[in-house]
């Protein structure tokens, strides 16, 4: 922005007014920290163990500040970070002192999931442009969590996986960490000159509360955190180039199913298939995924939802590793790109990278199946169509100043007699620290199969539409505000994404004040008032809702809130004044135990019948380990729904987890899912089931050298019930997967 744009800026006002007070608080803030690390030529091993003499000449970096619950106070703890470096790999060791070390929290977890214990770890921005880094923790057990974070999308993704190595102990002063991540797993600038990259040590101390420690000063009045990163500064000498990495696979299974209840389970699909997936880092800031018949099978059971009384469609997220790989290239303000929408394709492709200040990726599928969603005002359809359909996406982004950015996205659905394509702009904007536009504008177009249109009232033949969406939001250390407006058109669809409800225009507004305590009865105290209105495109339809909560944290890691919630709310003709009440409970008093719950009570709409309803929903969940090795998980949801005075479902859903990890590299699971759904059969317009039951089983064997190297089995099942059907398994499943990754 050059000087005339500036001050015929609409944000000149509020940058005058914020101007001189946060200068002068930012003149008074530590300096950034800029290490220089030198090159060890001396051999380490991975052991838990900081003995090597090239630790001794490595880097030093404390961890003085507590991030949460304090604002930059000093550190409970202290916290030793080590930093160095060969031609191979990145070295970061640590030693976190623990004043009682038999209240570490450490648990055997599968990866990405010990985040609940004591961690320890660091983010490094390896482009050094202020905007995302590579996150890597460990627990005291040597249970690795790796994430992508990004400034621009103010995101944490831990979908992202590398191969990396680790190893921790716990001895008398506390613990030891030991990191080394190779070089080709990571991106970063081609350049023949030493560089320098962002650097953040973190560690997590959870005990009453959970402190979260920090290498540096964060100023919570900068809406970034990337952006505040020290610097570590030296690096040369290594020259990955391009590699290549194979991970051959075989999958076997086996599908039984009933034609019908008296019949016998009889073998509906037998299969073992081999598949090869690939990966090639052209360049050290450039990869190429490809997977040839792999298994895009999802082998983890979704966490269980009731679908009854709903109206749109529910969200299950993605778990598939080729598609969780690089999926926050794609990632945008609206839900444009879904990959679950990609059901059994037999071969994929993914082409992702960063050129200096221009990143992106292109990614193809070619499916066996057309899954669809069908979006309107009132509700959502969804059908499955038996064809090929090739999807695919492309993106590019490039950076604009500090911090800001702009983007083309691109996504396409294409079959013999169907198309659906979507494209458009959108960006990031930082006028300020604290405050941040982001913005988005989509047109689609789209032609259904036939087949579509008999059941789902589709439009015929090719037809348009447009959406967008901006949102404004001021972050800083004290206060948060919101201002968000959004537009979908009647025929707009985006069918490679999740738009489940279009014809409509949204606006809504946010106001939160955060009050934090130190040494006292509450860390956080949180009070919100917001509103938000609906209108349909069309017209005649308003719906409006408002929120006002308050939220608490306190010692025994408490979490609590209340809120009250007023609306009008629109459906098949009739607006309807409903206000609902919802609270919520959630303690962590040790390592071992936790307990949490949700409950919310008020008006609400039969969507079934198209009358006035109330509802009553309780959901309780507990987790808890026994000694180290073993987890379990119990959560039930109840819900009741009374309509014209009498009662009209009562449905309750149960899920219990159980899982041993003999070690990091293994664990045995067990899942069990319950849902029984009784209704008031009198209270129904229309004929229904008195009764329904569902039973699902999961057991699974998994034992993983690296995400890519793996060993799964097991074995699923569900059974049903309805009026004059016993609980009956008409379905159940075997599977094998074995997968291994090598580099030639």
């Amino acid at each position: 922005m050059n000087k005339k744009q500036f001050w015929s800026s609409p944000f000149l006002a509020l940058t005058l007014m914020l101007g001189s007070s946060q200068a002068t608080a930012q003149d008074a803030l530590p300096s950034r920290q800029n290490l220089p690390l030198s090159a060890t030529t001396t051999p380490m091993q991975i052991d838990g163990r900081l003995d090597e003499p090239a630790w001794r000449q490595a880097q030093v970096l404390a961890l003085p500040y507590e991030w949460s619950p304090g604002d930059n106070s000093p550190a409970p703890v202290r916290t030793e970070c080590r930093i160095t470096f060969d031609q191979d790999n990145l070295y970061v060791g640590f030693r976190a002192f623990d004043p009682d070390p038999s209240q570490i929290r450490a648990h055997y977890r599968d990866r990405d999931s010990g985040s609940t214990d004591d961690t320890i770890g660091f983010l490094i921005d390896t482009f050094g442009d202020d905007r995302r880094a590579f996150q890597f923790r460990v627990n005291p057990l040597g249970v690795q969590l790796d994430a992508v974070n990004s400034d621009i999308d103010d995101t944490e993704d831990f979908s992202w996986d590398a191969i990396w190595d680790a190893s921790a102990r716990i001895d008398d002063q506390g613990y030891v960490v030991e990191i080394a991540v190779p070089f080709r797993q990571l991106r970063f600038p081609r350049v023949s000159t030493p560089q320098t990259w962002g650097f953040l040590a973190i560690r997590h101390y959870p005990r009453s509360v959970r402190h979260r420690l920090r290498s540096e000063f964060l100023d919570r009045s900068q809406d970034c955190m990337v952006c505040q990163f020290g610097d570590i500064n030296g690096l040369n000498g290594f020259t990955p180039g391009s590699t290549v990495e194979f991970t051959p696979t075989l999958t076997a299974g086996r599908t039984d199913r009933r034609a019908s209840p008296d019949a016998e389970l009889e073998t509906e699909d037998e299969s073992v298939n081999a598949g090869l997936s690939a990966r090639w880092n052209a360049t050290p800031n450039v990869a190429l995924d490809v997977a040839v018949n792999p298994d895009f099978s999802q082998v983890e059971a979704d966490d269980a939802q009731l679908e009854i009384n709903t109206r749109f469609a529910l969200f299950f997220p993605e778990k598939r590793p080729f598609f969780l790989e690089g999926a926050d290239y794609f990632d945008t303000l609206l839900p444009a790109v879904f990959t679950r929408t990609v059901a059994d394709p037999k071969v994929g492709l993914k082409f992702t990278g960063k050129e200096g200040s221009s990143s992106g990726g292109v990614f193809y599928a070619r499916d066996e199946i057309n899954n669809l969603v069908f979006p309107g005002y009132d509700g959502s359809g969804r059908t499955s169509i038996d064809q090929e359909v090739n999807s695919g996406a492309a993106r590019y982004r490039v950076d604009v100043g500090a911090g800001s950015n702009l983007g083309l996205l691109y996504t396409g659905r294409v079959a013999d007699d169907y198309a659906n394509h979507v494209g458009g702009v959108d960006g990031t904007w930082r006028p300020w620290s604290a405050e941040t536009i982001r913005f988005q504008f989509l047109h689609s177009s789209t032609r259904y199969p036939n087949e579509a249109l008999e059941d789902n009232a589709q439009p015929q033949g090719t037809f348009a539409g447009n959406a967008g969406r901006v949102r404004y939001t001021h972050s800083s250390a004290n206060w948060f505000w919101s201002a968000d407006f959004s537009e979908f058109a009647p025929r707009f669809r985006a069918d490679s994404g999740f738009v489940t409800r279009v014809g409509l225009r949204r606006g809504s507004v946010g106001l939160n004040r955060t009050v934090r305590g130190a040494d006292t009865w509450y860390n956080r105290l949180d009070f919100f008032a917001g509103s938000d209105w609906t209108h349909s495109i069309e017209g005649g339809i308003r719906e409006n809702g408002q929120d006002i909560s308050v939220s608490y944290e306190g010692p025994k890691q408490i979490e609590a809130s209340v809120q009250v919630s007023p609306n009008d709310e629109y459906f098949d003709g009739e607006t309807y004044d409903n206000t609902r009440y919802s609270a919520s409970f959630e303690m962590q008093p040790s390592g071992d135990f936790g307990f949490n719950v949700f409950g919310n009570v008020g008006g609400t709409i039969d969507a079934q019948n198209s009358r006035e309803a109330t509802f009553v929903r309780l959901s309780p969940e507990v987790e808890w380990n026994v000694g180290r090795h073993v987890r379990g998980d119990l959560s039930h949801t109840f819900q009741k729904l009374t309509a014209d005075g009498a009662r009209l479902f009562t449905a309750n859903l149960t899920q219990l987890a159980l899982l041993y990890h003999p070690n990091v590299r293994t664990f045995f699971r067990l899942v069990l899912q319950y849902r029984n759904i009784d209704r008031n059969t009198a209270n129904y317009l229309e004929p229904v089931d008195a009764r329904s039951e569902r039973l699902v089983t999961q057991w699974l064997f998994s034992y993983k050298v690296n995400p890519r190297t793996v060993v799964l089995t097991g074995y699923a099942d569900t059974s049903e019930a309805t009026d004059g059907i016993d609980l009956t398994r008409n379905e159940r499943s075997f599977f094998l997967k074995l997968g291994y990754s090598f580099q030639p």
